[in-house]
């Protein structure tokens, strides 16, 4: 791959020892961070940075991939709403193609908006080719990516009313045997588990019990919305032995103080999707309680049925929602700010290492660290919305948009150059424009020939 020297940017490295540098160079060597530095000369390929801001990678915390198909078509939904006109109408309809074809389109997406690490929640594995076909996809794109496989969903009451179907172990087994073996690759494994509530007790048992034989990590939707919010679902876990330092807790809306103290004592992680809980009624985002428990959590997109597909959107949200709280608890009282509301920086620190602490890959990515893997984007801050830089952090959380990404470089590798992907996109979007077509239509017949139409 050989060398890359990013030159002459303001580097915001988010590692608390190297810090920002007005002006700074990175140098990339093959697939690692060789050094960061205010000057640095080297034998290598320039790309000259002046201007602009050098950030790590955004990291996406959970994100269904496989829905990129059907993306915006539940733009007013609720969570209660979402299960029927997604997973219950559009899941079952999806073939192995399918899944390739969001996948790819996806992760494309990702690495255009700054995102260079995805976990993949991929709860599409309606059979054993539905898991070949997604990894593949992101595999072709490039992208550092954790794999989480999830169940089948061919129907909403066999796999989310209290489920007695757990998710094969075998086929897992085969999985990371086939593309996992080693656990160290650009794209690594974990398990996405429904959990208690959604799933019988026997069922929890055997997925968590699957994952930790295995050796991969856990994923969990818990606590939100209507339903699972109301579950106390961290205790029941509790009750079943199960809770641990491998799992990450998604969404967290409706912890109860002792849950969140459970958590937090058996060294879980925490990914919040604040457009989503917000606009779908998941409940609030807990940002600032996860983060008053000592936890780091990062964020994540969820489902662009509903919401965008950037990380831009989520600290903005995030941000909002927890500055209204914290200026909200003062408005009676007069009294300045309280000394943990959030700030810019927080936001970014959070979309990038805690993003990175959440799925596990802290020691790889997620920082400007040398000898760290080389996921580096670079923001253009002489666009229009982004100039002039004054605050590099804020023009990164507050200004700046997917247009602004320049330059996106996974894993050594450039992937968007100049403002665009590297990868054919053009043959990405018409395969995955034909799959949303498919599904519509698909869908569209099976409304027509059920019983009740």
């Amino acid at each position: 791959m050989g060398k890359i020297l990013l030159k002459g940017g303001t580097v915001v490295s988010v590692d608390p020892e190297i810090g920002d540098l007005p002006t700074g160079d990175v140098l990339i060597e093959d697939d690692r961070l060789a050094a960061v530095s205010a000057t640095i000369d080297a034998d290598a390929e320039v790309v000259d940075c002046t201007g602009k801001i050098v950030i790590p990678g955004f990291v996406d915390t959970h994100r269904h991939t496989w829905e990129t198909a059907i993306r915006s078509c539940a733009p007013n939904a609720t969570l209660d709403d979402y299960f029927v006109e997604v997973l219950d109408s559009f899941a079952p309809l999806y073939r192995p193609d399918d899944v390739y074809a969001s996948n790819v389109a996806g992760a494309l997406e990702c690495i255009n908006a700054g995102i260079t690490t995805l976990l993949d929640w991929s709860h599409i594995n309606n059979t054993p080719d539905h898991p070949d076909a997604g990894i593949r996809g992101l595999q072709e794109t490039g992208i550092r990516a954790v794999y989480a496989y999830g169940s089948a969903n061919t129907s909403l009451a066999d796999y989310w009313f209290n489920s007695s179907i757990a998710i094969p172990r075998e086929d897992v087994e085969r999985v990371k045997k086939t593309y996992f073996s080693s656990g160290d690759g650009l794209i690594t494994m974990a398990l996405a588990t429904r959990g208690p509530g959604f799933c019988q007790d026997d069922v929890v048992r055997e997925e968590w019990s699957t994952a930790r034989d295995l050796g991969i990590p856990i994923t969990v939707h818990i606590a939100m919305g209507k339903l699972a919010g109301k579950w106390s679902m961290v205790k029941q876990l509790e009750a079943l032995n199960l809770l641990g330092a491998d799992t990450t807790y998604i969404h967290s809306c409706y912890f109860s103080h002792e849950e969140w103290q459970l958590v937090a004592d058996s060294r879980g992680a925490v990914s919040i999707a604040p457009q989503v809980e917000m606009q779908m009624g998941h409940g609030w985002p807990p940002v600032a309680k996860a983060r008053s428990f000592g936890l780091r959590p990062g964020l994540s997109i969820d489902v662009v049925t509903t919401v965008p597909g950037d990380m831009f959107t989520e600290m903005r949200c995030a941000f909002g929602a927890e500055r209204w709280r914290s200026n909200d608890s003062v408005w009676e009282s007069e009294e300045p700010l309280p000394e943990d509301a959030l700030t810019a920086r927080d936001m970014l620190r959070m979309a990038t290492l805690d993003g990175a602490h959440v799925v596990g890959l802290e020691d790889r990515t997620g920082s400007l660290t040398p000898g760290k893997k080389a996921d580096v984007v670079v923001i253009d801050g002489g666009a229009p919305g982004t100039a002039p830089v004054i605050d590099p952090v804020a023009t990164v959380v507050l200004c700046a948009d997917t247009a602004n990404v320049e330059t996106v470089i996974v894993d050594g590798v450039v992937r968007k150059r100049g403002g665009r992907l590297t990868s054919d996109w053009e043959s990405a979007r018409k395969n995955l424009e034909a799959s949303s077509e498919y599904l519509r239509e698909a869908l569209a017949k099976k409304k027509a020939e059920a019983p009740d139409s």
